[in-house]
């Protein structure tokens, strides 16, 4: 298991040769995009080296990820990536409306994405209770 707080800021190195042969560093991961209905990191969003420049990567680019960079096969850009919402930081409701704290960090497995726990201000919360994303809050099932 790895957070999103260990390797948001590392390094995204892609397979891919760059310019004189060499692996192509694309920048540092600024964040995980992930699906709360299914409970899938689905991209990864790259800030270059210019602060306004973002690159959006399908989750499936990955290689590996590991305490010092992430790698990716390839740095073809996402389609069409979809609307973003942090996690860490985010409010959370239940489907009832009653608020459950805030969400800390978030525990994932690296080599599927498969998100598994909340770290929350109110303790763990398994990943499989979240229902939906959005600007406001994230919404998970009473219980």
């Amino acid at each position: 298991m790895m957070l999103f707080s260990q390797v948001r800021g590392l390094p995204v190195v892609s397979l891919s040769p760059g310019r004189r042969g060499r692996f192509a560093e694309m920048g540092v991961l600024r964040s995980l995009t992930v699906d709360a209905a299914t409970g899938m990191i689905t991209h990864l969003r790259v800030r270059g080296r210019h602060p306004r420049r973002e690159t959006v990567l399908a989750r499936e680019a990955v290689h590996a990820v590991g305490p010092d960079a992430v790698v990716v096969r390839s740095a073809d850009t996402a389609a069409a990536p979809p609307p973003h919402h942090d996690l860490p930081g985010r409010r959370i409701l239940t489907e009832a409306g009653d608020e459950r704290g805030t969400v800390l960090d978030v525990a994932f497995d690296p080599a599927t994405g498969r998100v598994e726990t909340l770290l929350t201000t109110r303790g763990e919360l398994p990943a499989g209770r979240m229902l939906g994303l959005g600007d406001y809050a994230l919404v998970v099932r009473t219980g």
